[in-house]
């Protein structure tokens, strides 16, 4: 077998493993969205039907009936969205800082931001609960905001960290040497460098907020005030768990996620390429 012989077989393998790879990690949202098309007979059969016939929307004209609906996806919404531009805002220019001036106690403000990246949320809740209680942000969508971007900033400050060290000073030099204040420069020069980070960063931060659910059913009493994680949990009650809905809800509660990968994706991809080129 000659050597072009041996490494088509291996790019074949490799193929045939990615293939596998893909089908073993996509086959729950599958299975995910076929349930959720099933009448509510043959979600809980024992016959397993791979296909969703006979095909009805009923679970998803429950979930969206469902009470508290409309106001927990703008909590959700408002939340999010608050804790993507506060976490990138504050994140890029503590990076910046990082990266671009030397100040004492550098290393050791990055040495904590790395450690508390490391500590299990599930052990903050009670920190973080009498911290909120003491502050009067208990059953508030700010206190809740304000706890999902502490969970984030760290990540994200390392993330665009790496990518400022990556941008070369003389080109802000250059810039300052032309009249540029040093606003300018992070507004013309340094953001559209570091755009695919950003990007990534705030995907991750959107993630985090959207999906949490423990934080806000601890921090919140008043089912107004929930987000749609919570929501979700009503479907399992005393008498049972309503699964059609829940698996519909789900689908449903996936979709802004979805959209908002779809919207910055291209961003990403273009920014990364860009970078490369300006490289």
């Amino acid at each position: 077998m000659t050597s072009r012989q041996t490494t088509g077989a291996r790019r074949g393998l490799l193929n045939i493993g990615a293939v596998l790879f893909c089908a073993v990690w996509a086959f729950p949202v599958y299975w995910m969205l076929n349930t959720a098309f099933k009448p509510q007979g043959d979600i809980l059969s024992s016959t397993p039907h791979f296909l969703p016939f006979p095909f009805t929307l009923g679970n998803f004209f429950t979930a969206v009936r469902r009470p508290h609906f409309g106001t927990d996806l703008l909590n959700s919404a408002l939340v999010t969205c608050s804790v993507v531009v506060v976490a990138i805002g504050l994140a890029f220019l503590a990076a910046t800082a990082l990266t671009r001036f030397r100040f004492l106690g550098r290393r050791g403000f990055l040495i904590i931001v790395l450690a508390v990246q490391m500590v299990p949320q599930p052990a903050l809740v009670i920190p973080l609960f009498l911290g909120l209680k003491s502050l009067h942000m208990l059953n508030t969508l700010i206190g809740l905001s304000l706890t999902y971007t502490a969970f984030v900033l760290p990540l994200t400050i390392w993330v665009l960290r790496g990518f400022l060290q990556g941008v070369p000073v003389e080109l802000e030099e250059a810039a300052m040497v032309d009249g540029a204040g040093r606003l300018t420069v992070i507004r013309r020069i340094l953001l559209p460098l570091v755009m695919p980070g950003v990007v990534a960063t705030s995907v991750f931060a959107f993630i985090t907020a959207w999906n949490d659910y423990t934080y806000a059913y601890v921090m919140m009493d008043d089912q107004a005030k929930y987000t749609l994680p919570v929501w979700l949990a009503s479907f399992s009650t005393a008498v049972g768990t309503d699964y059609g809905g829940l698996i519909a809800a789900t689908s449903l509660f996936a979709i802004p996620v979805i959209v908002f990968f779809m919207l910055v994706q291209r961003r990403l991809v273009a920014g990364m390429t860009a970078g490369a080129v300006k490289g």
